[in-house]
C-alpha cells in the first residue's frame, strides 16, 4: 500500500515553533486534516509537497517518488493552495493545458481529458473565460481541474471548499471520491466539517502534541 511517512518532522517558521518530532503515516485514499486555522495543517501539506523543508527529520513520499526526485512535483502532485494561483490572464482552458503540457501529456489527450474535467465539474461553458471572470466557487473548481489534469499520485488540497455553498462543496465531494482510487491519495487539510463524510481517515490537529 502506498504511503506518505513523516518521522521525526521538526519545522520553525524563524522562531515559531510548529511541529517538534512529529510522526504520521497517511495511506492510500482520502485523508482530511481538520483543524483551526494556524494549527499546522497547511504547513503540513507544503512540507509534503516539497515546497518547504523539514529542519530534522524525514518525509517518505509514495512509490515511486521520492524527495529527491525532481519531477515529483511536475508529474506526480497535485496541489491546490488557499490562494488558488490560477494563471489570471489565461482562460481556463489554458490554465489546464498549460499544466498539462508540462507533464508531457500529447495534444490530443490534453484536450479531451480538459474536456472531460470541466464538464464533471460543471464549468465546461466557462473554458474560454478568465479565473477573474469567475465566481469563487468556480474558480475553486477550476483550481482543482486544473491539479488533477495529469491524474497525480498524490493529490493535496488546502481549504477546496471554504467558503463555498452545499452545492459547490458536494461537487468537489463528487470530483474527490470518483478519482481517489487504487494506491492514490488524497489529504485535505479544513476546518470543513462537510468534508468528514468522504474521509477514509480524519486527522485532528486540534488534538495533536507536536
Amino acid at each position: 500500500m502506498n504511503c506518505v511517512n513523516c518521522r521525526d518532522v521538526h519545522f520553525s517558521y524563524g522562531k515559531v515553533k510548529v511541529f517538534e518530532g512529529y510522526d504520521l503515516q497517511i495511506s492510500s485514499g482520502i485523508t482530511i486534516l481538520r483543524g483551526y486555522s494556524g494549527s499546522g495543517k497547511s504547513t503540513l501539506l507544503k512540507l509534503i509537497a516539497g515546497y518547504l523543508k523539514p529542519g530534522k527529520g524525514e518525509i517518505a513520499l509514495p512509490s515511486p517518488w521520492s524527495r529527491a526526485d525532481k519531477n515529483f512535483q511536475q508529474y506526480g502532485l497535485g496541489f491546490v493552495f488557499q490562494r488558488l494561483n490560477l494563471l489570471p490572464l489565461a482562460s481556463v482552458r489554458s490554465n489546464l493545458d498549460i499544466a498539462a503540457s508540462l507533464c508531457g501529456l500529447p495534444k490530443k489527450e490534453r484536450t479531451e481529458r480538459t474536456h472531460e474535467i470541466l464538464d464533471e465539474l460543471g464549468i465546461l461553458n466557462l473554458a474560454d473565460s478568465k479565473p477573474s471572470k469567475l465566481s469563487g466557487g468556480q474558480q475553486q473548481r477550476a483550481a482543482i481541474a486544473r491539479a488533477w489534469i495529469k491524474n497525480p499520485s498524490l493529490l493535496l488540497l488546502d481549504e477546496p471548499t471554504s467558503g463555498l455553498d452545499d452545492e459547490n462543496t458536494k461537487i468537489i465531494q463528487r470530483m474527490i471520491q470518483n478519482h481517489i482510487r487504487g494506491d492514490k491519495i488524497c489529504i485535505i487539510a479544513s476546518h470543513d466539517p462537510r468534508l468528514d463524510k468522504i474521509g477514509d481517515e480524519i486527522i485532528d490537529f486540534n488534538l495533536r502534541v507536536s
